[in-house]
């Protein structure tokens, strides 16, 4: 099977291209600091993770094999990495403090309140974002990756399960167990009063 464009890119630059890896990084820089975001929930610090993502792709290109989609491969890079991160001391304090999870300087502009939105929409939406961000605080580690990866960045079963190197009957556990958790603590969000809806687009149908 031909290589998608991406992963053509990656072989060009292994060969010597070192253009080719600037192009990979245009366009793949903005959702890499949108994935890191998800787990550090700092825009700074966001920036600075998916930077070392594209550092360590650099630096691990020699190992990607052309048989696997490059997608699935960068998630691996970075997964391990946003995973690595949060094993530090200092998430774990941040997570159990009051207001730790409200999600502030998200660096996705285009997730904000919309600016027709009512004072009331826009804190809901801001209250619901914070829920969001407790929910990942609080699954344990591979159920938060898989679904990360599955719920916010669109992955297939196959291929989340290629980037966590299980199987996709493991993915497809996971991602249930983490949805059973996201309803119930998603559940004051979903009353019909509520306009939840401008931020639900992360929440697992």
């Amino acid at each position: 099977m031909a290589p998608d464009p991406d992963a053509a890119l990656l072989l060009a630059f292994r060969r010597g291209d070192a253009a080719a890896f600037r192009t990979l990084f245009e366009r793949h820089a903005r959702a890499m600091v949108a994935f890191c975001f998800h787990y550090v929930r700092d825009a700074a610090r966001a920036e600075e993770l998916a930077q070392d993502v594209f550092v360590k792709l650099y630096r691990s290109a020699h190992r990607y094999q052309p048989s696997a989609r490059f997608k699935t491969f960068l998630y691996r890079v970075a997964t391990n990495h946003c995973l690595n991160e949060l094993r530090r001391g200092e998430y774990a304090a941040r997570a159990a403090s009051p207001g730790a999870s409200d999600g502030a300087g998200r660096p996705d502009l285009a997730a904000l309140p919309s600016p027709l939105a009512s004072p009331q929409q826009a804190l809901e939406a801001t209250r619901l974002e914070g829920a969001v961000a407790r929910l990942l605080d609080g699954l344990p580690e591979k159920q938060r990756a898989a679904f990360v990866l599955c719920r916010f960045e669109g992955l297939s079963y196959e291929d989340v399960a290629e980037v966590l190197e299980t199987t996709v009957s493991a993915v497809k556990s996971l991602v249930h167990r983490a949805t059973v958790a996201a309803a119930d603590a998603l559940t004051p969000f979903a009353g019909p009063a509520s306009h939840h809806r401008q931020g639900t687009q992360e929440v697992p149908s």
